[in-house]
C-alpha cells in the first residue's frame, strides 16, 4: 500500500532537518483485550518510512551527577550487580547462526546507508529512495525473521525475566544515577531495594515502557506517595495501573524536578504534583465521569492520561462544560472524533489571542479560538479529561494531536504518523509500539530481547529515527514488532476526517449529527398555578429536525436540549406556539449555555416585537439570560427564534415566560 502524501498539500518527509515546531501485588497488567485484525498495516510499507534526526539534546543537557562517599560506594554496588547479571546472563543465551547473523547485520547495514532526499529534492530522488527503501526493508525483516525463528522458544520462556529486568533497570537507571538517588538516605535506598525484590512490580513498570528519563528511585518515590495517599491504588485494577503510570511518567516530586541523570525527562509539565492528579481521576472515575473505556486501560496508556498540561480545575470544567453544552461529543460512537470534536465544531481557526477576563487558560482558548497549536492543546485537553489517552504530535510548522481508540490510536487535526512526533519519538516509531502491544504475548519477545541488549550494553534503536541503530538484539526486538504487526495485520488508522497541515474550519461532512427520539414529555409546555409558562425547545414546530445550523440532543441531566451551531452557512429560524392563561406582560428569560461572550439570540413575538436578548458569557454552564418584557396576548401567541450571523455555538434547554405583576 502506498503512503500517498500528495492530497495533503506537502511531499512526504523522508527526513528531517531539525526537531520539528510545536505550537506490588498480582500482576494487574495481565488482562485479555479484544484483537484488532483487518488489512495488511501500512507499517509494512518500506516507502511510508521517514527517517527522522536522532535528537541529541537530552544527552547534550544531561546534569553532572555529584556523588558523596556514600553515593561512591552505591555506585561500585550497582555497577557489580549489573556486571554479574552479564556475565551470568551472556552464559545463558542462545547460540545465534553466525551466517543468519551476518545476514541481518548486512541487511541493517544496507538501510542505513541509504541517504534520504532532502526538502527541495527533485521528485526522482524520493522515488528512487522509496525504490530502494522497498528493497532493503523487506530483505531486513526477512533476515530478522530467520534469526527470531531460531532463538523464539528462548524468547518465550520467563525462566531468565527476573536477571533480564534488573539488568534493564540498571543500564538504564545507570549505576550512578541510581547512587545519586539512593546517597539520599536511607528511603530512598529502600525503594530501589524494594523494586529489585519485586519481580511482579519489576515486569509492570518494563512493559509500561520503564520510567521516564530512568528516573526509577525517583518513580518509586512518586509511586509510593499515591499508594499513601489512596487506598484504592493499592489493589489490583485501574487505579493502581493509573498510580503506577502517572509515577513512570512524570517521575519527579513537585520542587526536585531536575533533569534526568540520561537527559532531559520528557513531559508535558513540571508544575503538576501528581498525588492530586492521580487523586482527581480516581475521584472522577468514581462518580462515574470518565469513558467507560477508562477502567480497562494499561499501564502504559495510562502514562498519557494524567500528563496534562493543565490544572486539576480545569480538567474538572472542561467534562462539565461538555456535559452541557455538547453532550453529543460525549456520546459519539465514533471514538475517533468523541470528545475532541469539539474541536472542529467550537473553537474556531483564527489568531490566538489571549484575554483572563474570560477564564482560565481553556476557557479563553474555546472563547477566542486559535491556530494549530491552541487547538491541538485543547483537544489532547478534553480527550485526556474523560480519562482517553493522548500524545502530542507535533509536525514540521504545524500542531496537532494523537489519541487512543479501540481500534489503535489515530491523529486528528494533522498529518499522517510519518509526519508526526510524539514528544521525542517519531511518529511511525510510537504507532508501531503501540500495535506490537495489541499482542501481549508476543510483545513480551520484544521486551526480552530488549532487555537482553539492555544485558550486554548493547546501543538502543534510535526512537527518532525509525529502526535505525541499536545493537543486534535491540535490532530484533525491532524487527519482531514489526513481525508482530505484519503477522496480525493490524492497518493503521486512516486520518480521521482527511485533516490536511493547513487545517481550518473545514467542515467534517456530518454536523447535523444523529437523529434522536423526543418524547411528548420532552415537548410539553407547562403552565404552573402562578401562570409560569416555561417552555421546552424541544416544544417547537419541527421537534427532531436537525440541519446545518439546528441540533437536536438527549440532555446530560435529561430531557432535550437544541444545538444552534456556530457552522453552516446560514442562519434557521425555530417556531413556537404558546398557549398564554392571560393577556399582560411576561418577563422572557431563556436557560442557556454558551462558551464565547457577546452573544445575542433574537426573539420575535406575533410577528411584531422584536426582543434582543443578551446572552450571558456562561462558560458551558447552564445559566438564565437577563429578563426581557414582552407583551403576551390571551391564548395563542407565535414566538419565533434565530441568531444573527455570524454566530458562534450556543446550547438552550427551555425559555420561561413570567407574568409581571
Amino acid at each position: 500500500m502506498i503512503c500517498n502524501n500528495d492530497w495533503l498539500g506537502v511531499k512526504p518527509l523522508p527526513g528531517m532537518t531539525q526537531h520539528p515546531f510545536s505550537h506490588e501485588t498480582q500482576d494487574p497488567e495481565v488482562m485479555k483485550r479484544p484483537q484488532r485484525t483487518c488489512c495488511l498495516g501500512l507499517l509494512s510499507a518500506a516507502f511510508c518510512l521517514v527517517v527522522f534526526q536522532a535528537d541529541t539534546a537530552a544527552a547534550k543537557n544531561a546534569p553532572e551527577i555529584e556523588l558523596i562517599a556514600q553515593g561512591e560506594l552505591l555506585h561500585a554496588e550497582y555497577g557489580q550487580m549489573l556486571e554479574t547479571l552479564t556475565t551470568q546472563i551472556a552464559a545463558e543465551l542462545p547460540i545465534v547462526d553466525p551466517q543468519k547473523q551476518a545476514a541481518f547485520l548486512d541487511a541493517r547495514a544496507e538501510l542505513a546507508a541509504l541517504t534520504p532526499p532532502k526538502e527541495g529534492d527533485p521528485p526522482l530522488a524520493y522515488r528512487a529512495y522509496e525504490a530502494a527503501m522497498a528493497v532493503a526493508e523487506p530483505k531486513a525483516l526477512d533476515a530478522a525473521r530467520a534469526i527470531l525463528g531460531d532463538v523464539g522458544a528462548f524468547l518465550t520462556n520467563s525462566e531468565l525475566d527476573a536477571k533480564l529486568m534488573r539488568a534493564a533497570i540498571l543500564r538504564h537507571g545507570t549505576p550512578a544515577g541510581l547512587a545519586e538517588f539512593a546517597q539520599q538516605g536511607e528511603q530512598e535506598k529502600a525503594l530501589l531495594d524494594k523494586l529489585f525484590a519485586n519481580d511482579v512490580l519489576m515486569k509492570q513498570i518494563l512493559i509500561a515502557g520503564g520510567a521516564n528519563g530512568g528516573e526509577y528511585g525517583e518513580a518509586m518515590q512518586v509511586y509510593t506517595a499515591i499508594l499513601e495517599a489512596s487506598e484504592h491504588a493499592r489493589k489490583p485494577g485501574i487505579f493502581q495501573r493509573l498510580a503506577l503510570g502517572t509515577s513512570l511518567h512524570m517521575p519527579w516530586i513537585p520542587g526536585k524536578d531536575k533533569g534526568s541523570v540520561n537527559g532531559i525527562v520528557y513531559r508535558t509539565q513540571t508544575k503538576i504534583d501528581q498525588v492530586p492528579r492521580y487523586l482527581h481521576y480516581e475521584e472522577a472515575y468514581l462518580n462515574e465521569e470518565l469513558d467507560p473505556a477508562f477502567k480497562d486501560m494499561t499501564t502504559w496508556e495510562c502514562r498519557f492520561i494524567t500528563d496534562d498540561q493543565y490544572s486539576d480545575e480545569e480538567l474538572t470544567w472542561v467534562r462539565e462544560m461538555l456535559r452541557n453544552y455538547r453532550p453529543d461529543h460525549i456520546t459519539n460512537p465514533d471514538y475517533k472524533w468523541r470528545y475532541v470534536r469539539v474541536v472542529k465544531s467550537d473553537l474556531p481557526y483564527t489568531s490566538t489571542r489571549h484575554d483572563p477576563a474570560l477564564g482560565m487558560p481553556t476557557q479563553q482558548a474555546l472563547a477566542l479560538g486559535g491556530v494549530c497549536g491552541r487547538r491541538a492543546f485543547f483537544g489532547r485537553h478534553v480527550t485526556r479529561a474523560f480519562g482517553i489517552p493522548s500524545r502530542a504530535s507535533t509536525q514540521t510548522g504545524h500542531g496537532a494531536m494523537s489519541h487512543w481508540t479501540p481500534d489503535g490510536w489515530t491523529i486528528c487535526l494533522g498529518a499522517w504518523w510519518s509526519m508526526a512526533w510524539c514528544g521525542p519519538q517519531g511518529g511511525l516509531d510510537f504507532l508501531l509500539e503501540s500495535q506490537a502491544r495489541e499482542d501481549e504475548q508476543a510483545y513480551m519477545q520484544v521486551l526480552r530481547a530488549q532487555w537482553i541488549g539492555d544485558a550486554l550494553g548493547e546501543e538502543d534503536v534510535s526512537i527518532s529515527q525509525y529502526g535505525r541503530g541499536g545493537g543486534t538484539w535491540d535490532g530484533l526486538a525491532f524487527y519482531k514488532k514489526r513481525a508482530i504487526v505484519e503477522d496480525a495485520e493490524i492497518e493503521a488508522l486512516e486520518l480521521t476526517g482527511g485533516m490536511k497541515l493547513g487545517e481550518s474550519d473545514d467542515l467534517l461532512g456530518d454536523e447535523r449529527g444523529e437523529a434522536i427520539e423526543i418524547s411528548e414529555e420532552d415537548k410539553t409546555i407547562v403552565v404552573d398555578k402562578d401562570g409560569l409558562i416555561t417552555v421546552p425547545v424541544a416544544a417547537c414546530s419541527k421537534a427532531g429536525n436537525n440541519t446545518d445550523k439546528v441540533l437536536f440532543m438527549k440532555s446530560w441531566d435529561g430531557g432535550v436540549q437544541i444545538h444552534y451551531q456556530r457552522l453552516g452557512s446560514r442562519p434557521e429560524i425555530i417556531r413556537y406556539n404558546i398557549e398564554a392563561p392571560a393577556a399582560g406582560k411576561y418577563e422572557l428569560t431563556a436557560t442557556v449555555s454558551t462558551v464565547s461572550p457577546k452573544q445575542s439570540v433574537v426573539f420575535r413575538v406575533n410577528r411584531r416585537t422584536v426582543v434582543n436578548v443578551i446572552l450571558p458569557y456562561s462558560k458551558g454552564m447552564w445559566q438564565q439570560t437577563e429578563p426581557q418584557v414582552v407583551e403576551l396576548r390571551e391564548g395563542r401567541n407565535s414566538i419565533m427564534v434565530t441568531f444573527r450571523a455570524p454566530n458562534r455555538g450556543v446550547s438552550i434547554k427551555a425559555f420561561q415566560l413570567k407574568p409581571v405583576n
